[in-house]
């Protein structure tokens, strides 16, 4: 696969700073709007396919990090790419069902629940910081800068791997209350 050729200037950086901000603002503003959108019983199975997307984004990183481990920087770089699409689809997943659904509340009771809400909180937040991490990663990993590439995979890798589980876990564990 061809290397993607970026300048190297710190007009990237910076805009990969802005969109690691404006990212999550602009979800948290989605969300935050009260007045839903029909947008049609179809978006019933979004965090079905949300699901699906965490379960498949897991794998892929987990292929990726093999095929790095093997020297195959040709199917690393597929698999993290795909991961990376996979990533954007979830995102446009995940405001399309809140932006058209009301939240689901979790219906567990005992020891399950504080876990439930710990998984949920601590998934939130880290999918807030990695899109930093992964937004850098992608771009140094393109634009062929090894060095910085591997300081931002180092952190990249396993706040988005335990992100990607983490939404399993969670959509697991409250799909029983999905009306």
């Amino acid at each position: 696969m061809a290397t993607l050729i970026l300048e190297k200037k710190p007009k990237y950086e910076r805009i990969i700073n802005i969109l690691a901000i404006a990212i999550p603002v602009a979800v948290a503003i989605l969300l935050g709007i009260r007045q839903k959108i029909d947008l049609g019983a179809w978006t019933k199975v979004l965090p079905h396919v949300i699901g699906v997307i965490n379960t498949l984004t897991a794998i892929l990183l987990l292929a990726g990090f093999y095929f790095i481990r093997k020297r195959n920087v040709n199917a690393h770089r597929q698999t993290m790419t795909a991961a990376f699409i996979l990533g954007a689809v979830f995102l446009v997943c995940y405001i399309l069902y809140h932006i058209s659904n009301d939240s689901t509340s979790y219906g567990g009771q005992g020891f399950m629940r504080p876990v439930y809400y710990f998984l949920l909180l601590s998934h939130i937040i880290l999918s807030i910081v990695v899109v930093w991490f992964v937004l850098r990663a992608v771009y140094f990993g393109y634009t062929n800068q090894l060095m910085q590439h591997r300081k931002a995979v180092k952190w990249a890798l396993p706040i988005w791997l335990y992100v990607s589980i983490s939404g399993v876990a969670v959509y697991l564990m409250i799909s029983p209350y999905y009306v």
